[in-house]
């Protein structure tokens, strides 16, 4: 005999199922998450909320390294290796099999960036880049390391953070044999090789390798001196520069 909803007509195979339903209706969450404040009608959605806490990624794709929290993601996913591409870009050769991702593709060419934050100015082009960047408003950081007191505003810092645990260095270097943890360390290291100075300062012709050191040189330009010694009036431009002050009172 089936159960049918009294609000909206839908029709379940058990009295189980129908009553979970009807708290969608009357508002009722009887299933709390024990890191935040959220609250859920359905013991699934807090398995799946409490996902983004843990960073846990139980379903895997077979075919590539990608692993995700919910199962629907890891289907779409899955037909990005299996499906026909005829969502075609119009502007490059990029093509997809979900007219989602095309969507979010266009954006790169186009610059439109339909994601507006409330708090602030900013716009972004994707949903989820909306969310991180909310966080720094609100201060939420609901990736939590499981080693450590540490929590993070976006997964992908928790998982760099995590590295720091385990002493895993996935990125390599290809002109030599030094690892790092962290992809920006990386990029900065490469450049000793390359030569590369990409930060250039606007008032002389000096270019760096590094966005700290034109910090730095910048002050020379300015005058500022952000580093200030507390028990005498010596401020210096760099923090070496105040640390060095430091070893002449200390000896």
């Amino acid at each position: 005999m089936p159960f049918q909803c009294d609000v909206c007509q839908a029709v379940y195979a058990s009295l189980a199922y129908l009553k979970t339903h009807l708290m969608a209706h009357i508002g009722e969450k009887p299933y709390k998450c024990s890191v935040c404040s959220a609250a859920f009608p359905r013991s699934g959605y807090l398995k799946r909320h409490t996902r983004t806490h843990t960073g846990e990624r139980p379903y895997k794709c077979t075919k590539c390294s990608a692993a995700f929290s919910e199962s629907r993601t890891e289907k779409n996913h899955i037909r990005t290796h299996t499906a026909e591409r005829t969502n075609k870009c119009t502007i490059c050769s990029a093509a997809f099999s979900q007219p989602g991702n095309l969507r979010r593709h266009t954006r790169t060419h186009t610059g439109e960036k339909p994601y507006k934050c409330i708090k602030c100015n900013a716009a972004v082009s994707r949903s989820g880049t909306l969310k991180n960047h909310i966080r720094t408003h609100t201060g939420e950081r609901p990736y939590k390391c499981t080693m450590c007191c540490a929590a993070f505003s976006e997964l992908k810092r928790l998982k760099t953070h995590i590295r720091t645990h385990t002493g895993e260095r996935t990125y390599k270097c290809t002109m030599c044999s030094a690892a790092f943890s962290q992809l920006g360390n990386l990029k900065r290291h490469m450049r000793t090789h390359t030569g590369e100075r990409p930060y250039k300062c606007t008032k002389c012709n000096a270019a760096f390798s590094r966005s700290g050191t034109l910090k730095n040189h910048i002050r020379a330009h300015t005058g500022e001196r952000p580093y200030k010694r507390t028990i005498c009036s010596a401020a210096f431009s760099t923090l070496g520069k105040l640390k060095s002050h430091i070893t002449t009172h200390a000896g």
